[in-house]
């Protein structure tokens, strides 16, 4: 399952219960709530770092990966301009969530929220200050681990009520082999179904998985060149 409605920590248990109501699956709402009805598209086009029109470069915000950066992985690459990233260390949350007042079900919550298949979260970057709802996040594996399709596919495997998987072999922009995917997620809860897009490469550290959810298919393809961008300039660290 995906970490549904931001950052972790001390929300796990908010988090899930809002991940309850919406359909057990945190896959399921991929921001904070839903966006006003007063939004026009027009607006959340222009303010998602001028990435509104289909096909659009994304504009750079900075980089992300090196020692130093807002999150250290195993690859590196350009985050869209006004996106805000925000590193999450998994291995450190599930145990304070271990520790927690619920003991055994806190643990178990912050599992599933921070693990997906073979990789665990390691970065989510959020879209809301550039105007949408939603994240692009990284998860990473252990080294070692499987090559970067069975990776991928393991990862899509691990969320529920998925369907018309579409897998492809790239390179990145920094010539890393990867391998990536779009598929659709329904909410049996919602009755809604949405577009999601994720690649992976292996690295020396490990495989690595970039995701972009986000709240409905429009959002999805509002935040698009802000995944391109990522492809587009994704190299090993």
């Amino acid at each position: 399952m995906q970490v549904g409605v931001g950052t972790v920590g001390g929300r796990i248990v908010v988090v899930a219960a809002l991940a309850a109501v919406l359909g057990g699956c945190a896959g399921s709402a991929d921001g904070d709530g839903r966006k006003s009805a007063s939004a026009s598209a027009s607006t959340r086009g222009t303010a998602a770092g001028d990435t509104g029109a289909k096909g659009a470069t994304a504009a750079r915000g900075g980089t992300i990966g090196a020692a130093g950066s807002a999150c250290e992985l195993p690859v590196s690459f350009a985050v869209a301009r006004h996106w805000k990233p925000k590193s999450i260390d998994a291995e450190e949350e599930l145990a304070k969530s271990s520790k927690g007042e619920d003991g055994d079900l806190s643990g178990a919550l912050a599992d599933a929220f921070l693990r997906q298949g073979p990789v665990t979260a390691a970065c989510e970057i959020d879209a809301k200050p550039a105007g949408n709802i939603g994240f692009l996040r990284v998860w990473k594996g252990k080294a070692g681990d499987a090559d970067a399709g069975s990776v991928l596919r393991a990862f899509v495997a691990a969320e529920d009520n998925v369907g018309k998987a579409r897998y492809h072999s790239f390179r990145t922009g920094g010539g890393v082999p990867a391998v990536g995917v779009e598929y659709l997620y329904t909410s049996k809860l919602l009755d809604e179904t949405k577009k999601e897009s994720a690649f992976a490469v292996s690295t020396p550290d490990g495989p690595v998985v970039l995701h972009l959810g986000g709240m409905d298919t429009q959002e999805h393809e509002e935040m698009r060149p802000a995944y391109d961008l990522a492809q587009q300039t994704l190299k090993l660290s």
